[in-house]
């Protein structure tokens, strides 16, 4: 999977799962080529997530709800996840 499709792929089952106002995913896996613990294929996001659905919640369960729809491409295709909500 190429970062354009694992992008579009992550946007539409957040979307799908949590009412947002705006959603924008980077790519940061630049800043990680480097590392020891980098491997090809694995991707290193950042989220920056609208959501007063979110805004209800913890930092902690926000993240955990995430994490939960995402479960499969972390698994697979996310080394790293930064999430930031407003």
């Amino acid at each position: 999977m190429d970062i354009n499709q694992l992008i579009l792929l992550v946007k539409n089952k957040i979307e799908k799962n949590i009412a947002v106002q705006n959603i924008d995913i980077k790519d940061k896996t630049y800043l990680h080529i480097k590392h020891k613990s980098h491997k090809h294929g694995k991707f290193h996001l950042e989220l920056i997530v609208k959501s007063e659905e979110l805004s209800k919640f913890s930092k902690i369960e926000r993240t955990k709800k995430i994490y939960k729809i995402l479960d499969e491409e972390m698994k697979k295709y996310i080394h790293s996840i930064q999430i930031l909500i407003s």
